[in-house]
């Protein structure tokens, strides 16, 4: 598993808003001048975690984004499934995106593949937005 950057900014994305959820909604800009993120870009990923019911937005004064559900109710493998696709290694081992691989003809390196799936998944679940903040 390789995070890309639409993992890796959809979750500074969420971090931003969860951080500031007494504030109420969240502006774009704001997010990306803090990290240097494409606004175009971000509006992509947000669109959709927003189809995803991750994101709720605003229009006009006052507006912007807000999570859509508690942060402690959003894990970090929710969101690198949704922008990424699998956490296993390999599609011969991934439970949510499985499709036959030659490698799976090897039994001990297919087991070693899902051990490793199987520690990324756990941790990554265990994780919630609420513990980044």
């Amino acid at each position: 598993m390789k995070l890309t950057t639409k993992s890796e900014y959809a979750i500074l994305g969420l971090i931003y808003i969860a951080r500031r959820k007494n504030n109420g909604f969240v502006r774009m800009n704001d997010i990306c001048a803090e990290y240097g993120i494409s606004k175009k870009y971000l509006e992509q990923l947000f669109l959709m975690l927003k189809q995803n019911h991750y994101l709720k937005t605003k229009k006009g004064l006052g507006g912007g984004y807000a999570l859509a559900k508690p942060a402690d109710k959003i894990s970090i493998a929710q969101i690198v499934r949704l922008m990424d696709g699998a956490l296993a290694p390999t599609a011969s081992v991934s439970k949510y995106f499985f499709s036959h691989t030659p490698l799976e003809k090897e039994e001990k390196i297919t087991k070693i593949f899902k051990e490793i799936r199987d520690y990324i998944s756990k941790r990554m679940e265990a994780v919630k937005l609420s513990n980044l903040t």
